[in-house]
């Protein structure tokens, strides 16, 4: 069975996440270490359409695993999405020798995996988004760097905050998710955490700023995570209604970028090593996962069917000790 897997192509799709080329890195290696070739495909799905391909050697991934974004790089790709653009790309990877297929990216990434794995090509996946919003993981790569980059600049902003007893309205990343925004507010003391798993009312907003400043405080930040968007209004809603100097202000895209802290490297580094192993076993259309520390894995259509469950600790946590 361990003869079957020959040349293992490898991309990454979907929003870079920093430690995805910590897991490329692992993927090229691993698969060299056990005499295989890896053929690197640019530009995730529309590289498979448009034969963007490169043989892999040690040297190729060297010097990788410290940096941010991806080294393949990564594209939208409409005719991907398609019937006849899924079989395009399952023949081309074929025509290019290629025996199975290790993608590296979120949620919809894997759904493209799983529409080539109906199609009779094998795949496993690897999950490597900032937003940790796949289903059947409990961490995805690039989690905790996009954590720290966030929690840094609102420590930033925090410094203006009270220097000039204001508010801030600060959003996070996280897509329809607020998985960042909450571990983020507890991590940042934010007076007020705005997520898309907990109905709010901007009045309990003014609620607790006028309930944290009757009891000493005079400066306050608000983290809103993208799903609710809308930090312009809120922070004129703030300002109208309290009196209180408060400015929006979106993070954006430093988020997504950055060198990835040793906790993703590490997780990155096992699973680019799990995924290869699991080819080699003749396990194939698989997801590589995190469960309660360990990596492990899924079969893809279970692991696309899972729902992440919110940790509602945390907004407790947020709300008990943000006073």
């Amino acid at each position: 069975m361990v003869n079957e897997i020959k040349t293992i192509g490898v991309l990454t799709s979907g929003g870079d996440a920093p430690g995805m080329n910590a897991a490329l890195r692992a993927v090229v290696r691993t698969g060299l270490h056990y005499g295989k070739k890896v053929i690197g495909i640019y530009n995730g799905y529309k590289g498979l359409l448009e034969n963007d391909m490169k043989e892999l050697t040690y040297r190729d991934v060297s010097g990788i695993i410290n940096r941010g974004g991806t080294v393949l790089k990564t594209a939208r790709c409409k005719e991907f999405l398609t019937p006849a653009g899924v079989q395009k790309a399952a023949d081309n990877a074929r025509a290019a020798g290629i025996d199975a297929l290790v993608v590296l990216g979120g949620d919809g990434s894997f759904r493209g995996a799983l529409a080539l794995s109906q199609h009779g090509f094998p795949v496993v996946g690897i999950p490597c988004t900032i937003d940790n919003d796949i289903g059947c993981s409990d961490y995805t790569i690039g989690f905790d760097t996009a954590l720290n980059t966030a929690c840094d600049a609102i420590d930033k902003i925090r410094d203006t905050c009270s220097s000039h007893d204001r508010c801030s309205v600060v959003e996070v990343m996280g897509r329809n998710a607020g998985y960042l925004a909450i571990n983020v507010a507890v991590a940042t003391g934010a007076e007020v955490c705005l997520l898309p798993e907990k109905k709010f009312d901007l009045t309990d907003i003014m609620d607790k700023i006028k309930e944290t400043t009757e009891k000493g405080k005079t400066h306050f930040i608000v983290v809103v995570a993208e799903g609710i968007g809308g930090i312009e209004f809120i922070a004129k809603t703030i300002e109208k209604q309290t009196g209180i100097a408060t400015r929006p202000s979106n993070l954006g895209y430093i988020q997504r970028g950055g060198s990835p802290t040793v906790k993703d490297r590490v997780v990155a580094s096992k699973m680019g090593l799990k995924a290869v192993s699991l080819l080699l076993e003749g396990k194939t259309n698989r997801v590589v996962i995190y469960k309660d520390t360990n990596i492990v894995d899924l079969d893809i259509v279970e692991a696309l069917s899972l729902q992440k469950d919110f940790d509602n600790e945390l907004v407790d946590v947020a709300e008990i000790l943000t006073y």
